[in-house]
Order: C-alpha cells, then sequence, then structure tokens
C-alpha cells in the first residue's frame, strides 16, 4: 500500500472534488484525523482499564489529572470547531458546515442531514467551549448562572467524533469510492509505550523502597540522576 503525503492527497482530492470542496475536504480530513488520535490517545490512557489509571496515578497522579484535563479539554475543543458556523465574528472557519453547499446537488441532503447530526452531538462541546474553556461566564464561575452547562461525558464526545467521521465518509465514499479507518491503528511511541516504561519505573521504584526500607541498599540507591 502507498502512502501519500499531505500535498498528494490533497491534488487528488481537489481533482476528484474540484478546487473549493477539494481544498476543504482536505484540511478538514487533517483535522479529522488528528481529532481521533487525540481521543486515541485519551482513551488509551483514561478510559481503557482501571489499572491504567492506577499505574498513572502511582507514577505521578497530580501531573497526570492535568493532562487528563488536557486531553479532554482538547478534545471538546475540537469537536467544536469542527462543528461551528461557516462565518462567525466576522471570519471564516473550517467546518464541516461548510460541505452541503460545496457538494454535488444530489449529495447535499444527505450531508445536510449527516452534518446536523454531529452538530447535535456536539452541541455539549459547544457549551463547555463558549462558556468553560474559551471564556470563562462570569455567572457560571460564581455559581450564580441559572442554565447549568450541558452534561458531557466520554459517550457523547465519542458520538460527536463518529458522527463527524460519518459527514466526511459520506463525501469520500460518494467522490472517492473509498472510506478512512478514523479510528483504526495505533500511533508509534504513543500512549501504550509511556505505559510500559511507566510500569517498569513504577516496579523499579518499589523494588527500591524496599531494600531502603530493609537496609540493604547500595549507593546506587541514593543517587539521584541530574534530569
Amino acid at each position: 500500500m502507498v502512502e501519500l503525503t499531505a500535498e498528494e492527497a490533497r491534488k487528488g482530492n481537489i481533482g476528484k472534488m474540484g478546487q473549493c470542496l477539494g481544498e476543504l475536504y482536505s484540511a478538514l480530513w487533517q483535522e479529522t484525523v488528528q481529532l481521533h488520535r487525540r481521543w486515541s490517545e485519551y482513551t488509551e490512557l483514561f478510559g481503557s482499564k482501571p489499572s491504567r489509571v492506577e499505574l498513572l496515578n502511582s507514577a505521578a497522579g497530580t501531573f497526570f489529572r492535568y493532562v487528563q484535563d488536557g486531553f479532554w479539554d482538547g478534545t471538546l475543543m475540537h469537536i467544536a470547531r469542527l462543528t461551528d458556523p461557516p462565518v462567525s465574528a466576522g471570519k471564516t472557519n473550517l467546518t464541516i458546515k461548510s460541505l452541503p453547499e460545496l457538494v454535488d446537488a444530489k449529495l447535499k441532503a444527505n450531508i445536510s442531514q449527516l452534518v446536523e447530526k454531529a452538530v447535535s452531538h456536539a452541541a455539549f462541546a459547544r457549551d463547555w467551549r463558549n462558556r468553560v474553556l474559551a471564556h470563562l461566564d462570569l455567572d457560571l464561575a460564581l455559581d450564580k448562572s441559572a442554565t447549568p452547562l450541558a452534561e458531557a461525558s466520554r459517550k457523547q464526545a465519542r458520538l460527536a467524533i463518529e458522527a463527524i467521521a460519518a459527514v466526511m465518509n459520506a463525501v469520500e465514499a460518494h467522490y472517492m469510492d473509498s472510506a478512512t479507518a478514523y479510528d483504526f491503528g495505533k500511533p508509534l511511541n504513543g500512549a501504550v509505550s509511556l505505559l510500559y516504561v511507566l510500569n517498569d519505573g513504577v516496579h523499579v521504584r518499589e523494588e527500591r523502597e524496599a531494600r531502603l526500607a530493609k537496609g540493604e541498599f547500595s549507593q546506587s540507591d541514593l543517587d539521584s540522576p541530574d534530569l
């Protein structure tokens, strides 16, 4: 299987879809891939096995709480951006909501329906983006807001991400007679690699602490590397 560079893929998309749609689709494809990779890394660490969360807490619980929050907040921001209006505050946005006006007329109704579904699934992320992540709503911060934040869960995030992918694959199927398995494969040197290193490190630390407790230690147990 020959892998294309981003530029080669963009040119191929333009050849099949035309300039405007091809360019937009190519940029959205890259963003959708990055969204899925972010979500995959997040779920590998924090949404897969309780034992993994226990390992992270054991290794550096405070630090990994910040990592968890960063992954989650970034995911919600990404979902919200990809489902934003085509124009906001007088500036154009890269969003799946621009696709219906650019696709073939016979495809427009289907894409519009899929986009509406994705936007609906992403509504919770937009509420968080608008009132907490990109801005801090004062009434909400002071617990004076009559409107609580939308409920946010991993299930909702997953449904929104899947709905965005469905839009992209509907366009790809029509023009390219293919589809992208956005959730297939794991990145090299990603979250799982980190977990194995952490697991080894925690075991080494526990063994060293056990030796120190028994008074059976060497100088290397006392030396700290200058990291």
